[in-house]
């Protein structure tokens, strides 16, 4: 009886543990190998991401041991709307979701690359089917 609770017990909080890292993997479906078409809308905000955000969070949001990935559910705009990305990258943010630290302020980003990197931010989310 004791083998069989162990069993089960060990076997419920791995299955806990390994849930969020399996939802990580699975909600990013682009990468390096196999980058999605950006429509021309947003390759200056995909432009201004790469330049600012991706050594960090990824060249597709994908997360590095840097920092988390965005594409997430932790980051849809019904949990981190877009005031909060402006927050984060203009004044930084304390840790609260990830194990990453703080995240100090991006430094030369400005409102006005928040403006064009957050649509293609959102789109690479609902392609990715965060929401």
């Amino acid at each position: 009886m004791k083998f069989r609770f162990l069993f089960f017990g060990i076997f419920a909080i791995s299955t806990l543990l390994l849930t969020p890292l399996s939802s990580v993997i699975a909600a990013n479906k682009y990468s390096v190998d196999n980058p999605p078409k950006v429509p021309y809308k947003y390759v200056l905000g995909m432009e201004k991401f790469r330049d600012l955000c991706s050594r960090c969070h990824g060249k597709w949001g994908n997360g590095t041991h840097q920092g988390p990935p965005l594409m997430h559910g932790f980051y849809k705009p019904s949990h981190h709307g877009d005031p909060a990305f402006y927050q984060a990258a203009l004044n930084g943010v304390r840790a609260h979701h990830w194990r990453f630290g703080d995240m100090p302020p991006v430094p030369g980003a400005t409102r006005k690359d928040i403006d064009v990197i957050l649509p293609f931010i959102r789109w690479l989310q609902r392609e990715n089917g965060i929401y």
